[in-house]
């Protein structure tokens, strides 16, 4: 199955919704995990990216890192430590806060979308600080991407994702002085996107993704066509690599959420507030139901929010308890 172009009539139906709506809500917008979104020019999602399969490549892992903190008495580690990470020829930063003991579970964070590259950083930094006011284990490596965006299509970034998981992996021993044991993921929006597609490469613990976007670039971008939404970026560069949505749907659904809801190798939870943008959950259901029917997957679970948006996660006392149960192993 694949996402219609011409308008259909719920295409139709959202039209006036997502002209009245998409500017505040829209979580193809970058919007971070504290319910602020970025301006309009985001669109929050990735897709077709070249990435490698678990135990593939033998590149040299490397890890340079800089303290951003200093320890207080009794031993506690110092405060979120900024690394360079690189895996294959890939570079990308991470932002690592330490764990009080040499043994721990890692937690890779991935936030939503930015734009542009000079803000990853603090979207970074920004996403570790949101993680941590909902954890209820203070026992983590947590591990916060800043993977790149500015003047790459949409799920590109998927390889500099991957560099950071294979570094936890394989260097985050040596590199931070911490033997990890299981591994999880969780992402916002774009990151939602990016640890979903990840599921599919690698196989790891558990795996949170909250309101992951953009499922459907068809969709989206054939809006901005029709100007009834804000030009994005996201889509004008697709434009300009594979032409209009009509001309060329398959390029958009190669890189849509949509496309990557078979063969998951970890349990996945997915959380989504149903306040959130029209555009969002117009593709919503086809998610749960493409993945409650997916015979290759493992145990999926999914948490609906009523009364929130984009950052249920953030915001619902019951998706925070479904969080904190992938991390419990339960």
């Amino acid at each position: 199955m694949t996402p219609a172009h011409p308008l259909s009539s719920l295409r139709l139906a959202l039209m006036a919704l997502a002209v009245t709506s998409c500017a505040a809500l829209d979580s193809n917008n970058a919007t971070r995990p504290d319910g602020v979104t970025d301006d309009d020019d985001a669109v929050a999602g990735e897709g077709e990216g070249e990435g490698e399969g678990e135990g593939e490549g033998e590149g040299e892992g490397e890890g340079e890192g800089e303290g951003e903190g200093e320890g207080e008495e009794g031993g506690a580690p110092p405060g979120p430590e900024l690394f360079t990470v690189v895996k294959d020829g890939v570079h990308v930063d991470v932002v690592v806060q330490r764990p009080p003991g040499d043994v721990a579970d890692a937690l890779l964070l991935f936030h939503g979308t930015v734009q542009s590259d000079d803000r990853i950083l603090d979207a970074a930094y920004d996403t570790l600080a949101q993680f941590q006011e909902i954890l209820e284990r203070d026992d983590l490596l947590l591990v916060s991407v800043a993977y790149p965006e500015e003047g790459l299509l949409m799920g590109d970034n998927v390889t500099h994702a991957a560099a950071a998981l294979r570094w936890v992996r394989e260097d985050a021993t040596a590199a931070v002085g911490v033997t990890v044991q299981r591994v999880f993921l969780a992402g916002h929006s774009q990151g939602g996107y990016i640890v979903t597609r990840l599921n599919t490469m690698f196989t790891v613990d558990g795996v949170i993704a909250n309101a992951p976007g953009p499922l459907d670039l068809v969709f989206r971008c054939g809006l901005e066509e029709d100007g009834l939404v804000a030009d994005s970026i996201t889509c004008g560069l697709l434009a300009t690599a594979y032409g209009l949505t009509t001309d060329n749907p398959e390029a958009y659904i190669a890189r849509s959420g949509l496309s990557f809801l078979s063969g998951h190798r970890a349990p996945i939870l997915f959380i989504q507030g149903l306040q959130d943008s029209p555009i969002q959950l117009r593709s919503w259901p086809i998610l749960r139901e493409r993945m409650t029917a997916c015979t290759d997957c493992q145990e999926r679970r999914f948490v609906e929010v009523e009364d929130r948006g984009h950052p249920a996660l953030f915001q619902s006392p019951q998706a925070k308890a479904a969080f904190s149960e992938v991390l419990s192993g339960q």
